[in-house]
């Protein structure tokens, strides 16, 4: 008799121990990469769903503070009809007459934009939320002089949904992510597009050199880096911290886990690959992935295994320098050891 499977979690995992992801990048040549990089990429824009119409940003600054060596301003700007992005806009004080490169500074889970800039009222506040992940490292790039964006993503800061509307020991990402699927969106798809439409502005301020743009994330934000590098050519140089690593990593202890989140599924992955590949869509350009040896979040052995894989589809592609890891003996947490010194030899 055929073995049963009565849970959820019984059959999902039997699925993943006997299904093959039908388009992971199992090439070689420079050919396999292009013909396999227009097939997955197609299908990976198909499952994400459909986006919303563009609209006008009618970006407002509506807060300006003089941070000594920065000033940081507070920007209002449309992503869609119904929803307006907050964001932290980190000018240097030097800048001039120039255009500087731009980054985006894509925050986790936590309070949003404010643990990237690392607004807080006191050191107590900073180190509880920002000290312990390194969090601020929208700060550390404005001090090398880039333009830095860093918005809230939705679910999270000043876009937090009301507290009432949760029902106690529900996850409110999840929450999140059924609403707008009721109006025939995917969550991701959704941040997503405010991710581009973050860049839209990011572009149409008199200091940024729009071919300039880099974006770099922790955790959550290394998520949006992924697909934001992976679906937009004009980012041009990314680091993507804390998140490189494989659904089916079961075999590392990861399957009891059940590390899944509304504000970052990508419906339909395993049917065609896995993270590492919508990673590799970013070749040609320069990608660097942080991991720590003592993340509990994103195992290493698990990252090191989608690096490997990662590591195949950047030489296909012929550029294996542009792919680098900083391999760290830290937590769930941002590095910034290789990331910085990246960012300044690629953009």
């Amino acid at each position: 008799m055929a073995r049963r499977h009565l849970s959820p979690y019984d059959s999902v995992w039997a699925w993943i121990r006997s299904k093959r992801p039908k388009l992971s990048f199992r090439g070689k040549t420079y050919k396999d990469y292009v013909a396999w990089r227009r097939m997955f990429k197609a299908r990976l824009v198909e499952l994400l769903g459909k986006m919303p119409e563009r609209v006008s940003l009618n970006p407002e600054i509506v807060e300006s503070v003089d941070m000594g060596p920065y000033v940081r301003e507070k920007v209002l700007y449309d992503s869609d009809e119904y929803s307006t992005v907050s964001a932290y806009v980190l000018i240097p004080k030097d800048i001039g007459s120039e255009k500087r490169p731009g980054i985006l500074a894509a925050h986790g889970h936590g309070r949003g934009k404010v643990d990237v800039c690392g607004v807080v009222n006191d050191r107590k506040e900073y180190e509880r939320y920002v000290a312990p992940l390194n969090y601020d490292y929208a700060v550390k790039f404005v001090l090398r002089g880039y333009v830095v964006i860093a918005p809230d993503w939705r679910g999270f800061g000043e876009r937090l949904s009301p507290e009432e509307w949760v029902r106690p020991n529900r996850d409110k990402c999840n929450v999140n992510y059924m609403a707008y699927g009721y109006l025939g969106y995917h969550l991701l798809a959704l941040q997503i597009w405010d991710g581009m439409r973050t860049i839209d502005y990011l572009q149409s301020r008199r200091e940024v050199d729009e071919d300039r743009i880099g974006c770099a994330g922790l955790s959550f934000g290394g998520t949006m880096t992924t697909y934001l590098a992976a679906l937009d050519d004009r980012v041009k140089v990314a680091c993507i911290s804390g998140y490189l690593s494989t659904i089916r990593g079961d075999a590392m202890g990861m399957r009891a886990k059940a590390n899944f989140c509304g504000a970052q599924y990508m419906p339909g992955l395993l049917t065609i690959g896995d993270i590492p590949d919508v990673a590799g869509l970013i070749a040609p350009k320069p990608l660097l992935i942080e991991m720590g040896e003592r993340d509990q979040c994103f195992v290493i052995e698990d990252a090191k295994r989608a690096y490997k894989h990662l590591e195949s589809i950047y030489r296909a592609a012929g550029v294996p320098e542009r792919l680098d890891c900083d391999v760290h003996p830290g937590g769930h947490e941002w590095s910034g050891a290789k990331a910085y010194d990246w960012f300044e030899r690629w953009l």
